[in-house]
């Protein structure tokens, strides 16, 4: 499941989010979650980028901006636990999910087994 940022604006809607995949996970379907930055943070951190350097390393900015999903992974992981279910929020060099070099518009070329991996930290993965 998917959640845009306004759909996670504050931690009320992350709640509502969450119930929305608690519905999914009671009948005893496996759930992914993806949810974006809370409305409005990732226009604030690109901010940040641009007010430091208008010339920056194009890795630091990823670095900056995916602050913003992993904040909101994590309070949606606080609220699912919260409602019972077991969650964990990952961050993108976590997933193992390979990606070719286009900067900002990457295409996935791999996917490895969760079998593959013996842990997040041994996985294989590449940061986006």
């Amino acid at each position: 499941m998917k959640f845009g940022g306004t759909s996670v604006a504050n931690v009320e809607r992350i709640r509502q989010a969450a119930r929305h995949v608690k519905r999914e996970v009671d009948p005893g379907n496996q759930v992914t979650v993806v949810v974006s930055a809370m409305s409005g943070k990732t226009n604030e951190l690109v901010g940040w980028v641009n007010e430091s350097s208008k010339l920056h390393d194009a890795r630091e900015y990823d670095a900056v901006v995916a602050s913003g999903e992993q904040v909101t992974a994590g309070l949606m992981a606080i609220v699912l636990s919260e409602m019972g279910i077991a969650s964990r929020s990952f961050q993108g060099w976590q997933v193992p999910i390979h990606t070719d070099d286009a900067h900002g518009a990457a295409r996935i070329t791999e996917i490895i087994s969760p079998s593959a991996c013996t842990s997040p930290r041994t996985s294989r993965s590449r940061s986006p």
